[in-house]
């Protein structure tokens, strides 16, 4: 858990505040398969399951943390479901693809030829690191060196940055694209099977 800064009562406001917003639509939003595992604050941890696959397959849960929130964005990790364990990208098997705008008629041929650029919003430095989600509005986005000229204090008004705001992005390109199941089969031959009726003495 992080060290919390701001006033205590200012984020465990704003924290009340996102939670009854989310309790709102949680009807709406757990027919997507969003599932509020459990709230304590300053952290709500929330799994992701596909409604439209069988059996239903939980694909991710992740912890938003929202120490001193919102003079710092909300921080997000993947955790185990089961234990609420931070996962190192090597055990993640989630991703967040996410192709660049382009129009329609370059997108479907760039489809047909298996072209079509994408990027992948999940991103950790490593597989034995923890992975982040590479978006605006997210505190480990925004603590990237890489992005120090893309301040928090830039989208904190905007919307960019809220719980549902998040948990839609989560959502919209890491979990509603998933269709299907992909099972790879390996044969093993065993020894052949005798029916013990047959046996002679």
């Amino acid at each position: 858990m992080l060290p919390q800064v701001v006033d205590p009562a200012v984020s465990r406001a704003k924290f009340d505040r996102e939670i009854a917003a989310y309790r709102e639509m949680e009807a709406t939003y757990r027919k997507r398969g969003w599932l509020l595992l459990d709230v304590s604050f300053p952290e709500v941890c929330i799994a992701f399951a596909v409604p439209k696959l069988r059996p239903f397959p939980i694909v991710a849960a992740v912890v938003i943390d929202f120490t001193d929130y919102d003079l710092r964005p909300l921080s997000v990790r993947f955790v185990n479901p089961f234990t609420r364990e931070a996962l190192v990208a090597r055990d993640l098997n989630f991703s967040m693809p996410r192709r660049q705008s382009m129009p329609p008629e370059m997108f479907e041929a760039m489809l047909q030829q298996g072209t079509l650029p994408v990027t992948n919003i999940v991103q950790a430095n490593g597989l034995d690191d923890h992975p982040f989600i590479c978006l605006p509005g997210v505190r480990e986005y925004h603590d990237n060196p890489a992005h120090t000229g893309d301040s928090w204090l830039l989208h904190r008004a905007s919307g960019e940055g809220s719980l549902a705001f998040i948990l839609d992005k989560i959502w919209t390109y890491g979990v509603e694209p998933l269709s299907m199941f992909q099972i790879q089969v390996q044969a093993t031959t065993l020894p052949l099977a005798a029916n013990p009726q047959a046996f002679r003495e």
